[in-house]
């Protein structure tokens, strides 16, 4: 028998790795989706967690930020899809499944940095309830604006967000 084996019966079928599922989170699976927002013009990141990744959901966030023209940068989620056909917004997306990551002007690198921020900055508060989870991200956010303001500046916007 050899090492990697050992231990293991030849009639038994190998166990499974990780405890996640493959694909995107759910709001009923406990890892809500969470939308990350960047106005190219003002540099403005807005995190909103969800209930659910669908065209719904979608057009909801995107109704408060809605100007005269919205250009949509997206990558090449179903959900997006209806965009293309709708007068009210532009929609450019890269396609990774083909190996395009950035066109030019056409890429989601600034949300994708961004969502790995908030990734990495949740991860300390473990187990994070979905019903909690505006908060914290709310918190985020405050941290990332404040990030890089004089000391004077930062306390007043930090002031103004709380009160």
């Amino acid at each position: 028998m050899s090492a990697g084996l050992k231990g293991c019966e030849c009639d038994q079928a190998s166990r499974s790795r990780g405890l996640s599922t493959r694909g995107r989170g759910t709001y009923d699976g406990d890892k809500p989706p969470v939308f990350t927002l960047v106005d190219r013009g003002s540099d403005e990141r807005y995190i909103v967690p969800a209930k659910s990744a669908d065209e719904s959901t979608i057009r909801l966030l995107l109704a408060d930020r809605q100007q005269e023209s919205l250009t949509v940068y997206t990558d090449e989620f179903r959900a997006y899809d209806p965009f293309e056909e709708d007068d009210a917004f532009t929609r450019e997306y890269v396609v990774y499944s083909d190996g395009e990551y950035a066109d030019c002007d056409i890429h989601i690198n600034t949300c994708e940095s961004h969502a790995s921020l908030t990734r990495r900055w949740l991860s300390p508060h473990r187990e994070v309830s979905k019903t909690k989870l505006t908060p914290y991200l709310r918190a985020f956010q405050l941290r990332r604006e404040l990030f890089g303001k004089p000391g004077d500046e930062a306390l007043k916007h930090a002031l103004d967000a709380a009160l």
